[in-house]
């Protein structure tokens, strides 16, 4: 059980009676190299993409939350503009810039010893001065979000995430067709 958080990008595919030969499209659906008999092509009218997708990524759900969903965190859909993937991209990439990775001992879960919850400690990598990261994109704590710790909670798992935000979001800003839509799932 977690946060699973999405992406997706719907193109309008749909040809109107006024639309230009030079710009209508042609869809078709294979399976096995075979068309697909039981999809009409000409009903066709979006494509759906999914074009990013995170694991417990708690800081970048919650910029969507405080962002795109006006606070309402309720695994709805909601559409994103361009302006707003380019903001936070440029947040992810000014704490990137900011963070330096260190070793050190890192939270990886809990268990239960002697009847109390006991933090499972590892070897891994925390960023030094994680003071850009907090205001910027701060970690969000809860039951859905995995184990968190304010010590340990910039990890090599925050700044990845981060990474990966980084590239799904260079990737759809270079794709000009198209909206986007975030939803997360519990």
């Amino acid at each position: 059980m977690g946060l699973d958080m999405y992406l997706t990008k719907k193109t309008s595919v749909r040809n109107w009676e006024f639309t230009d030969e030079k710009e209508r499209h042609a869809v078709s659906v294979k399976k096995g190299g075979k068309l697909v008999k039981h999809i009409q092509a000409e009903r066709v009218s979006k494509i759906v993409e999914d074009v990013g997708y995170w694991r417990k990524a708690n800081a970048i759900h919650g910029w969507f939350v405080d962002n795109v969903q006006d606070g309402t965190d309720d695994c709805g859909t909601y559409s994103v503009s361009r302006e707003s993937l380019k903001e936070l991209l440029g947040l992810v990439n000014e704490v990137l810039e900011a963070s330096k990775l260190v070793k050190g001992k890192v939270l990886n879960g809990m268990t239960i010893k002697d009847g109390k919850k006991t933090p499972i400690m590892e070897e891994g990598e925390y960023i030094e001065n994680p003071s850009v990261a907090k205001k910027l994109l701060p970690v969000r704590g809860g039951f859905f979000f995995g184990q968190y710790d304010e010590e340990t909670a910039y990890n090599q798992w925050y700044y990845q995430s981060l990474e990966e935000t980084a590239k799904i979001l260079q990737e759809a800003l270079a794709d000009e067709e198209g909206y986007y839509y975030y939803h997360s799932s519990w």
